[in-house]
């Protein structure tokens, strides 16, 4: 999979790449190791593959969307320190256009996982080991990727009003990772806090 990009990797100097991304690179085993959503991940630079670590289980093969982000992200990380300045991802794209249509992201997922109990946003975000924030009824930091977090926003529907979510980025993040890239990286997000919440009812 990806074979383009582990290419363009292969071309790169490892400790650098290591450095700017904010993870560590194991000359013993010509690996990166990296979290992805609190999950340990192993890039085998040997074998071009991607394992997920499990504690006392065998390495599992990461997923394509998985192995994606984490190639794009080590191929295009900066070392730079975050903006604290939380945006729409349409904020993102200088001409505004990239978020919408088939690129609007699924945030109606959120509302329906959390619109009716707020507090399982955080009762997750505890497994993922988020930050707990105070915007809306509730709200939570993931650190996604070492240089990249998202902040999830949930407002409690009721009689009157429908649920809400947003998802917000770091301004600093296009500079961490193309378009196109953070955007799988937010579904993947969506995704994953959703079948957490899933888990625990």
């Amino acid at each position: 999979m990806h074979t383009a990009h582990w290419q363009q990797l292969a071309k790169l100097d490892r400790r650098e790449t290591a450095r700017r991304a904010g993870c560590t690179y194991l000359a013993d085993s010509a690996s990166f190791a990296m979290s992805l959503l609190n999950e340990p991940y192993r890039i085998d630079m040997a074998t071009n593959s991607t394992w997920q670590l499990v504690e006392g289980a065998e390495p599992t093969p990461a997923g394509f969307i998985e192995e994606l982000c984490l190639l794009t992200y080590l191929l295009n990380a900066t070392d730079i320190p975050l903006a604290r300045e939380l945006v729409h991802a349409e904020k993102l794209d200088p001409g505004g256009f990239f978020f919408r249509g088939s690129h609007k992201l699924p945030i109606e997922k959120l509302e329906n996982a959390f619109g009716e109990a707020p507090a399982e946003l955080k009762n997750v975000g505890r497994i993922l080991d988020a930050q707990v924030c105070t915007f809306g009824d509730a709200s939570i930091e993931v650190s996604v990727l070492p240089r990249i977090p998202i902040t999830l926003i949930i407002w409690a529907g009721d009689e009157e009003f429908s649920a809400r979510a947003l998802i917000l980025f770091d301004r600093s993040a296009a500079q961490q990772m193309p378009l196109d890239a953070l955007y799988a990286l937010a579904k993947l997000t969506i995704s994953k806090v959703v079948k957490l919440c899933e888990a625990r009812d």
